[in-house]
């Protein structure tokens, strides 16, 4: 029996093991050298998952001299007009606290979250960069997946505190969110859209931002926040947000 595209793609996400093995091997991961004028950066988890999923990032950029900041999630199950409002306030007291603009990366949902936050803040974000993120179509995701956000709708439907429903689909509550995430992103801000033709959660033709920049990398979906290449790109982008502060 030859497995379907999905079971393939699935197996895939077992690689976040090795990728994090290559990561943790490459020396310039532990002691990178530590940047001038390295811009705040605020980091979004992705669907179900906690900021703690992102400290290997965090402690890396914080590394290179970033003044790295979570979102404050323990799960990220919420309403999404909810959990952005929340992540704003987080958002403007870390452009307030740097006197700088702030660099967002989201993973997954979190890329989503981080989109709408940029379109609604164009003053104090400075760059997006969206690792494996739906964001043409937040539900083109494999089958196991999009069950389980039912499973969380439905707990959201039947009143559950800190969790989204069915009406943030198309109801009134996530009106504005639905707008802005799929607004045009301001012209003067770099956005970066990262996504894997063998992620094994989301659809990658759904990660294609138009208007963000389109780069490929072979990962899998949880693996992109400790892949060595996307650690690489996200380098030159920091150094480029860098130079265009001090220049």
């Amino acid at each position: 029996m030859i497995p379907s595209e999905a079971t393939l793609s699935l197996r895939g996400e077992l690689r976040y093991g090795l990728e994090f093995a290559r990561l943790a091997a490459d020396p310039v991961f532990f002691a990178p050298k530590r940047k001038r004028n390295s811009p705040p950066v605020l980091l979004v988890p992705g669907f179900m998952a906690s900021d703690q999923s992102l400290s290997v990032l965090k402690g890396w950029l914080q590394r290179r001299g970033s003044r790295a900041a979570a979102a404050g999630m323990w799960i990220n199950v919420d309403c999404g007009e909810r959990t952005a409002s929340a992540i704003e306030v987080r958002l403007e007291r870390l452009a307030a606290r740097t006197g700088r603009e702030v660099v967002l990366i989201g993973q997954s949902r979190g890329g989503q979250l981080a989109r709408v936050l940029a379109v609604r803040n164009p003053d104090i974000v400075g760059g997006l960069v969206m690792l494996g993120s739906p964001v043409l179509d937040p539900l083109q995701v494999r089958p196991a997946v999009l069950r389980t956000v039912r499973s969380v709708a439905r707990l959201g439907d039947l009143g559950m505190p800190g969790m989204f429903s069915s009406q943030c689909r198309d109801g009134a509550c996530c009106a504005d969110y639905r707008q802005h995430l799929a607004a045009p992103l301001p012209s003067t801000m770099r956005a970066l859209s990262v996504y894997s033709r063998t992620d094994g959660i989301v659809a990658w033709q759904s990660c294609l931002d138009p208007y963000a920049e389109q780069i490929e990398v072979d990962s899998s979906h949880s693996g992109m926040s400790v892949h060595r290449e996307v650690y690489r790109l996200l380098a030159r982008f920091l150094d480029e947000e860098a130079e265009r502060w001090s220049g």
